[in-house]
């Protein structure tokens, strides 16, 4: 990876978006992380070295193809480009299919694959200029196959599996990569609270989802592109 390029990590202030950023700062890359809260932001620069180059960007909307170019504007002038994308921002609602459905529809649809879409659209021009480039994004087991009360959810984490297949299709003659993680229930503070009785010793921890993001954000995993991986396995 060009040394002077960088990777952008949205949803940095989150679970998963904060380990990630932890374990490419703890491997010297220059990061941008992206977050709605820019107090999120702060506090997780104060917990990397002191010797990261880390650019923060907060409030950027997602949904809005001007609002995410402006961003990668940002980080194409501080490092000279972005070598990846780490989209690890997301909703999730439960609800049957009855009248509410066409809301909770439009949302999830929105928060899960239109952001996807968005960002990765803004990211793929300076890739494409480099002729090279990384995008992963977090997409969820529902999306192969849907439950009860899952209907809104399950599509929109389809829509997110097929647009990182679409990417990799489109982008493999510009040394570009798209692949998404199908993760476990991750083990949060959130996700313990609201499941309090579950049986937690099967929940994947977002430090080694990082890990194996990490893995497919690096030189060595140049073959692996249009991919819906699971990360369930048990440490």
């Amino acid at each position: 990876m060009n040394e002077q390029k960088a990777v952008i990590v949205t949803g940095a202030g989150g679970n998963l978006g904060s380990a990630v950023v932890r374990e490419l700062a703890a491997g010297g890359a220059k990061l941008v992380c992206m977050n709605r809260s820019s107090q999120e932001l702060e506090a997780l620069a104060g917990e990397l070295p002191a010797s990261t180059e880390f650019l923060s960007i907060a409030g950027t909307d997602l949904t809005d193809y001007g609002s995410c170019a402006a961003a990668v504007a940002r980080a194409d002038k501080r490092f000279g480009g972005v070598s990846a994308l780490i989209n690890t921002v997301g909703g999730f609602q439960m609800g049957a299919v009855g009248p509410d459905a066409p809301s909770q529809w439009d949302t999830m649809m929105s928060a899960n694959a239109r952001t996807a879409l968005t960002i990765s659209a803004a990211v793929l021009p300076t890739m494409k200029a480099a002729g090279y480039g990384r995008i992963i994004h977090v997409a969820a087991a529902p999306g192969l196959k849907a439950g009860a009360n899952q209907a809104a959810y399950a599509a929109s984490k389809a829509a997110v599996i097929r647009l990182t297949e679409a990417i990799a299709a489109e982008n493999r003659e510009h040394r570009i990569t798209a692949n998404c993680i199908l993760p476990g229930t991750i083990d949060t503070p959130e996700n313990r609270a609201a499941m309090p009785n579950a049986k937690t010793d099967g929940w994947v921890s977002p430090q080694s989802i990082a890990r194996l993001i990490a893995f497919l954000i690096s030189p060595a995993a140049a073959v692996v592109t249009g991919a819906a991986i699971p990360a369930t396995g048990r440490e």
